[in-house]
């Protein structure tokens, strides 16, 4: 199994058929996208708007129709990308799409790495949530060491927000402590999963973690993190295809679809684990 930097190859049309018919009594069809670097020449994502748009075409092959982009903000990021700048270069790749006839909507919205004064940057518009909501903040855990953002979820509820704390399967200490994330469950984050951590594409030790989170009482969105067409590619299909098969259409759904429109939306998230997922292999 490949890992971080992976390649593959798109799923063919009937797995994207089943999808189209869960979707389709839920809105416009097929999955929304909440993590996706995708704005050209912003961070470590496309290099530039053919990239981006070749990125975009292979999102909608993978089923996506609606996706969040989300540029770093903050940590190595800090003070490049304001929150306007990331809001004109989204509309500027829609009117690309819409020009090429891509079916894809892209929204605004940012990968915000942990710092104390993000409550400050959410009250000035200098950071950007999930959609431009104001709802859910997609939250990145420094990767280098862990550093508990138990005070900044209390500060986002305070704030009537909640966290969406991204690819914690990922992180090394969380990976390697699951369990940990329970103690955070009074101020209702959100744990997004990344699509390629349930397939094995980023090691044994992520996807066992991704597996343990599906077991607990949490609110959970799958997404893509996806960075290109070709490295990081997107993987919805495959995803959704195998929590299907390991945990039932109603998770799949759940994770797949209607939380990752929800967030968007700015609504509530439903809450899977327990006793549900204990066939997840």
């Amino acid at each position: 199994m490949q890992r971080a930097g992976y390649r593959m190859v798109p799923s063919g049309n009937n797995a994207f058929d089943e999808i189209e018919l869960a979707a389709a009594a839920s809105g416009p069809r097929g999955f929304t996208d909440i993590h996706c670097h995708c704005l050209p020449a912003l961070d470590d994502g496309p290099r530039n708007m053919a990239e981006a748009l070749s990125l975009c075409q292979e999102m909608v092959k993978d089923g996506i129709r609606q996706v969040v982009a989300t540029p770093h903000q903050l940590g190595r990021f800090d003070g490049r990308y304001e929150a306007e700048s990331i809001r004109r270069a989204v509309a500027e790749l829609n009117k690309v799409l819409r020009e090429n006839g891509t079916a894809l909507t892209v929204l605004p919205g940012a990968d915000v790495r942990l710092d104390e004064r993000i409550p400050q940057l959410l009250k000035s518009d200098a950071v950007l949530t999930v959609a431009d909501a104001r709802q859910y903040l997609l939250l990145e855990l420094p990767h280098e060491v862990f550093i508990d953002p138990q005070g900044l979820l209390e500060r986002l509820r305070e704030m009537g927000m909640s966290a969406l704390i991204t690819h914690p399967e990922r992180h090394g200490f969380l990976a390697s402590n699951p369990t940990y994330v329970d103690r955070w469950r009074e101020y209702g984050p959100c744990l997004q999963i990344t699509a390629g951590s349930l397939l094995g594409y980023f090691g044994r030790q992520s996807a066992e973690a991704a597996k343990t989170f599906l077991r607990m009482d949490l609110a959970i969105v799958v997404a893509t993190d996806a960075h290109g067409a070709y490295d990081r590619p997107p993987c919805m299909t495959a995803a959704y295809q195998w929590l299907s098969k390991q945990c039932g259409q109603a998770v799949a759904d759940t994770v797949c679809i209607q939380n990752p429109r929800r967030a968007v939306a700015g609504g509530e998230l439903a809450v899977v684990g327990g006793g549900l997922l204990k066939e997840v292999r």
